[in-house]
């Protein structure tokens, strides 16, 4: 089913003279591509995540969606489906009680093993102009230093119970671009990691790969609809949609993307890829907190 979504591109068909443009977006449809398949969705109840958890429910598994807040994650679960979504409180930069609480994860879905991993929790901020070392590190152990830690406890578990699962990390078009924050840093790090990891795993049939998106409508970025989407700074000329992403999670963590072994996939409208003159590396001095 293709939906139309006007962008409200009034500005940039202004500027370059263009009729206003709308995003064609490809909904998916139910489908049984992962059917009998568990999936985690870490950061689950928004953006990218919540379209991802969504997605894969439409496709048949049984998504288990995180936040930090328990009752967010409840709430959003019921919202996409009262049948196989599950939304639990997880806090996975909390490394130690980490294995246990995937242990209680798992007597809740009754001993299962988690088919499909989802690391897209995240925290953007950490300009090195401005940034405080407490939230250099938060951003950097929710992006990064998770991702870690929890991509190998599922792998652990995959490899003891013969499971030829999927890790898929949110990386970012930030991981293209010359590094001045602790964000940009970080998705630094999930990209290498994922080649890492791939390899790693690949003997194992487990397959790793990364989605890279650009700049996306998202609660996140301040977008929590989509009347207007326009943005000129980019080289399509609007941001990417949520719906967009998780098309593309989808086949990347369905059989048919079996032989894509640690790639990331660049879904930026080319920021980061041919453009990188939205961002700004001018350097002022400020009193860092």
């Amino acid at each position: 089913m293709i939906r139309k979504i006007k962008n409200g591109i009034k500005t940039f068909a202004k500027i370059c003279q263009h009729k206003p443009m709308t995003a064609l977006i490809n909904v998916i449809e139910p489908t049984e591509v992962l059917n009998g398949k568990i999936a985690l969705v870490t950061g689950g109840t928004s953006g990218i995540g919540k379209a991802i958890a969504e997605t894969f429910y439409k496709a048949g598994a049984t998504v288990i969606i995180t936040s930090r807040s328990k009752d967010r994650a409840e709430v959003v679960a019921n919202e996409i489906s009262s049948n196989r979504v599950i939304g639990i409180g997880l806090d996975s930069t909390d490394i130690k009680n980490l294995r246990n609480r995937l242990g209680e994860i798992k007597t809740m879905i009754n001993g299962r093993t988690i088919d499909i991993l989802v690391n897209n929790a995240g925290l953007v901020g950490g300009d090195i102009r401005n940034t405080s070392e407490v939230d250099f590190d938060k951003i950097i152990n929710t992006n990064l230093k998770s991702v870690f830690f929890l991509s190998r406890l599922i792998a652990e578990d995959m490899v003891k119970n013969g499971i030829e699962g999927n890790i898929l990390n949110i990386a970012s078009s930030s991981s293209l671009r010359p590094a001045i924050s602790a964000y940009t840093l970080s998705k630094w790090g999930v990209r290498g990691l994922t080649q890492g990891l791939a390899k790693m795993f690949a003997p194992h049939g487990i397959v790793v790969n990364g989605l890279a998106p650009g700049p996306t409508a998202t609660p996140m970025l301040g977008k929590k609809d989509y009347s207007d989407i326009a943005l000129p700074t980019s080289p399509i000329g609007r941001y990417a949609l949520p719906e967009e992403i998780a098309a593309m999670a989808l086949f990347l963590c369905g059989p048919q993307g079996r032989t894509i072994i640690g790639d990331i996939v660049y879904m930026t409208g080319g920021a980061g890829v041919i453009e990188n003159n939205d961002m700004n590396y001018d350097f002022v001095i400020n009193d860092c907190k």
